[in-house]
């Protein structure tokens, strides 16, 4: 099951407000991928399609496509803020580490 910290929860809630969707869902999505695997993006959907996987973590009610999350059965979804700026993170530790491109030395 993907964990939304304490953190990304209290985020995403004050969002979820300010847009006046309480309800509303965040999706989990492939946005590409790397060397190291598919990397993910996070978008908000009011939309369920029939073959999505929902949960719920931290008051959070996440969807997404079946084989994703059984490529991701067990990550995180984070908020972090540092001198680069601030943003959700997603780790998947299921990731596997670089690959052999030779393109992360």
């Amino acid at each position: 099951m993907i964990e939304v910290t304490d953190r990304a929860a209290a985020e995403l809630k004050e969002l979820l407000e300010q847009e006046n969707k309480p309800d509303i869902a965040l999706r989990v999505f492939v946005a590409g991928i790397s060397c190291s695997g598919p990397q993910y993006g996070l978008a908000l959907d009011e939309e369920i399609k029939e073959d999505d996987v929902t949960m719920e973590s931290n008051g959070i009610k996440l969807v997404m496509a079946k084989d994703i999350q059984q490529n991701f059965p067990d990550g995180s979804i984070d908020f972090v803020e540092d001198e680069n700026g601030k943003g959700f993170l997603i780790r998947n530790p299921s990731a596997g580490g670089c690959g052999t491109c030779g393109g992360c030395h």
